[in-house]
């Protein structure tokens, strides 16, 4: 004979996930320890993209593997450690883009249907778990938002090969927008500006020029067609304009290179080495290509190139903070977000 269960026993139907749009921040990444052993990790997995280092072949394997896995990670820990956070036990650049996710989370909250959330290309939190904790919270819109102002294959377009790549696991995919690049946008340029003006009025000198410090990239990336040196150029160009310099007082550089290859010059540390054998004894460095402090900013900037500068003759140097998560900084994401989500909010 049938039975029936009671209705109070029956198994309820799932409800309908509401509708949401879903906002996530992205930036480079970072290991999660600051030992040599959490730096291979993350080394291993940067180094291994092809949109960072184009030649994947046998012998970058062999020189990877067998050589930087080897030597590299130690030092760069010791690098880590100079500007790690103690307190939450990982890196400003963690801290400070988790910050970023808060507040901009906090400027949209009078949106309920806008879910905010953050992730590291490479490194954790990752692209991965980010895009499925949004979509856990019923999130079929996502825009992805590179946290770069200016576009490289290197940084903007492999957030997005990573993010295409979550998703074509997915029957059923969230339909994707993704930033651009911002690097002559007007709220982007003022809130550099007003950075830079409130941090040289309250320096006890006045830096003789200002240097604009971009990571670099090889050269030959660049005449294959990539435009982030172009990018670069007109964020400085458009600095220049709104605080009244020219390029005399207002320089362009790239730090960071790495490897035997060719950059894009000039490079940051010889232009230090030079200034200073010139006679610059006072100086001031802005970096515009990052939009939160890391190591490249905090360690190779304002410890390692300011060594370079006053070990040559310089006396004075102070290095600017990145926007990060300060007001103008956030007024920039916010507009950038805005933008982008029109007709979905």
């Amino acid at each position: 004979m049938m039975t029936i269960a009671p209705t109070e026993t029956a198994v309820p139907a799932s409800q309908p996930v509401p509708s949401r749009v879903g906002v996530l921040l992205v930036n480079l990444g970072t290991p999660d320890t600051a030992d040599a052993r959490g730096v291979r990790v993350y080394l291993k997995e940067f180094l291994s993209d092809a949109r960072v280092i184009e030649n994947q072949g046998l012998i970058w394997k062999v020189v990877l593997n067998g050589i930087i896995l080897r030597t590299r990670p130690r030092a760069k820990a010791r690098d880590y450690l100079k500007v790690w956070n103690n307190e939450k036990n990982e890196s400003p650049l963690k801290t400070i883009t988790r910050a970023q996710s808060d507040k901009l989370a906090a400027a949209l909250s009078d949106r309920d249907h806008v879910v905010v959330d953050w992730a590291m290309r490479y490194g954790n939190p990752s692209i991965r778990s980010g895009v499925d904790a949004l979509i856990a919270k019923g999130c079929d819109r996502i825009l992805a938002v590179p946290l770069y102002p200016q576009y490289s294959a290197a940084t903007s377009a492999t957030v997005c090969d990573e993010v295409f790549r979550v998703l074509a696991r997915l029957r059923a995919q969230p339909t994707l927008r993704v930033t651009p690049p911002y690097y002559e946008d007007e709220a982007y340029i003022e809130a550099l500006a007003t950075s830079i003006e409130t941090h040289l009025a309250n320096l006890p000198f006045k830096p003789e020029l200002i240097v604009a410090s971009f990571h670099g990239m090889p050269k030959a990336y660049v005449d294959k067609g990539d435009p982030y040196r172009g990018h670069c150029v007109a964020t400085t160009e458009a600095l220049r304009r709104r605080l009244g310099m020219d390029e005399t007082k207002l320089l362009l550089t790239f730090q960071s290179r790495f490897g035997f290859d060719e950059w894009l010059q000039p490079y940051t540390d010889k232009t230090m080495e030079r200034l200073a054998k010139e006679g610059v004894r006072r100086i001031a460095v802005v970096t515009p290509g990052f939009s939160a402090d890391c190591l490249e900013t905090l360690e190779e900037i304002a410890q390692e190139n300011a060594e370079i500068f006053k070990h040559n003759g310089g006396e004075e140097f102070s290095a600017i903070p990145c926007l990060n998560d300060s007001d103008p900084g956030m007024d920039v994401i916010r507009t950038l977000v805005l933008r982008e989500l029109q007709g979905w909010i």
